[in-house]
């Protein structure tokens, strides 16, 4: 099973575009902050500050919109692992409705040389606890 890691967000006048909807770019912005707020949670009783984590590829479908008030869940969990490579993926609802799903590969990198750094035993353990 899965551990999912969630947040909650409210619309806000900021979010929204000229038509009336949170724009797309803001759920990239808020696929970075729920990734940051994750990997902080993972990460509190075992700091790894010897790596940085950077987006590879985004891949975002739309399927509702969300406006001016709406509260947003979004869920997120650690998919595939392998190589310097790990994916995110992202569910965003409005009570129990999907409104958009996501999926963020993203590349850990060492945090001196900024060059990619395999992901080892002891990031593995925090990506992917076992139960």
């Amino acid at each position: 099973m899965k551990d999912i890691f969630e947040l909650k967000l409210i619309v806000t006048s900021e979010n929204i575009d000229d038509l009336n909807h949170v724009n797309n770019v803001v759920y990239v912005e808020w696929m970075d902050k729920v990734a940051f707020e994750h990997w902080a949670f993972l990460t509190k009783n075992n700091p790894l500050p010897e790596y940085i984590w950077v987006v590879v590829k985004h891949e975002i479908e739309y399927l509702k919109q969300a406006v001016l008030g709406d509260v947003i869940t979004v869920r997120t969990w650690v998919g595939e692992t392998k190589g310097f490579k790990s994916e995110r993926l992202m569910e965003f609802y409005k009570n129990n409705l999907l409104l958009v799903k996501a999926k963020t590969v993203w590349g850990m990198l060492d945090a001196k040389t900024y060059k990619p750094s395999r992901i080892r035993e002891n990031v593995l353990k925090v990506l992917q606890p076992i139960k």
